[in-house]
């Protein structure tokens, strides 16, 4: 047997027509367990009181790890073509959009 270094595999990845369409998300909830992530995807309206999840994705620990890599590589990516994004709520942000809630000022 000798040590030949290995090819990398490649992969063919379809794309439905119905996921090509994509789906709009300003909410993701995040929970975990030891064994996996699940991160739901939802559209939080302004005056409507009820959000509906629209994705569900379920991964190990390892992958949401790489998964935060890729998107942290790839928003310094956008930053670097496109200026840095700003987020609501931030010094210079706008006043636009939905505003995080800050936990000094939340009623309880």
């Amino acid at each position: 047997m000798t040590n030949q270094p290995q090819q990398p595999q490649q992969i063919n990845i379809e794309l439905g027509e119905k996921e090509a369409e994509g789906i709009y998300s300003n909410l993701a909830i995040i929970t975990h367990s030891p064994a996996e992530f699940v991160v739901d995807f939802t559209r939080v309206l302004p005056g409507v009181p009820k959000a509906k999840v629209h994705a569900r994705i379920i991964m190990t620990p390892q992958h949401a790890k790489l998964l935060q890599r890729a998107l942290e590589d790839n928003i310094d990516k956008f930053e670097k073509r496109f200026g840095e994004i700003k987020i609501q709520g931030e010094p210079n942000a706008g006043g636009f959009g939905f505003q995080p809630t800050d936990p000094q000022t939340r009623v309880h």
